[in-house]
């Protein structure tokens, strides 16, 4: 029987995209605008308490393209702390200006081809991998994908080896970017339609076609990876909240 991988699992995480009724928007009256966007800058704050407190993370998004035009990222302990925000955003007055246009609901993962000569829930280094604080860079770049499980090549029936050889590969392409882009890797196995999510921070938004261009060349992207959509965002501070949502 083909080995497993030990997989070592973090916070939950739900990328929440919206798309904006712009015409509904602007048909508020001002009063209600502002309403709606005083209680969804009170949600951001206690979002940023439970951050603070190192229980969480946060960050929205300003998506590029007609895909959406917002994506909040949220991580929590559990997957009832996800649904319960989902189902709290779902119910504020901003929320009743926007469509859901995707999801994805996931979970922290790091997996190891090695054998840990610790726990690695006690590695100070896993336990920030594992509970991150989201990266507040300049732009952000997420996309599910999954392992090819095709007729000629197949992913989940090589050996352990052979593909922790090929997982070694991939890293080794990777770390020339490792300085500029930092990533959150999540695990969709029976959470959602792929097996992973991937989020890519940067300031320079083209490192992130020159780190998947070159990694698209690994044996493991160029046999094996099955990609979903891609989205693109800015990242969307708190102060520059209003002035998005101004008419």
């Amino acid at each position: 029987m083909v080995k497993t991988v030990e997989t070592f699992d973090g916070w939950y995480c739900l990328h929440d995209f919206r798309t904006i009724n712009w015409e509904k928007w602007e048909q508020a009256t001002e009063e209600d605008r502002k309403s709606a966007l005083n209680e969804f800058n009170a949600m951001l704050n206690q979002w940023q308490d439970i951050e603070d407190d190192k229980k969480g993370s946060h960050a929205l998004y300003s998506i590029v393209g007609q895909k959406a035009d917002l994506m909040i990222m949220l991580l929590r302990p559990t997957m009832k702390d996800l649904n319960k925000l989902e189902n709290e955003f779902n119910k504020s007055a901003l929320a009743h200006y926007t469509q859901p246009s995707y999801s994805y609901v996931s979970i922290i993962e790091k997996s190891s081809y090695t054998k840990q000569e610790i726990d690695p829930y006690e590695n100070p280094v896993m336990r920030a991998k594992l509970f991150p604080t989201i990266p507040k860079t300049d732009y952000m770049c997420f996309y599910p994908m999954s392992k090819l499980r095709g007729e000629t090549n197949n992913w989940f029936t090589l050996s352990k080896e052979e593909r922790g050889r090929m997982m070694f590969e991939h890293i080794e392409t990777s770390k020339t970017f490792t300085d500029d882009i930092k990533r959150i890797i999540t695990g969709s196995i029976g959470f959602d339609d792929y097996e992973w999510g991937i989020s890519l921070f940067c300031d320079d938004v083209l490192k992130f076609k020159k780190l998947i261009y070159d990694t698209r060349f690994d044996e493991v992207s160029a046999k094996y990876a099955v990609f979903g959509s891609f989205f693109i965002g800015n990242y969307l501070p708190n102060n520059e909240i209003e002035a998005y949502f101004k008419i």
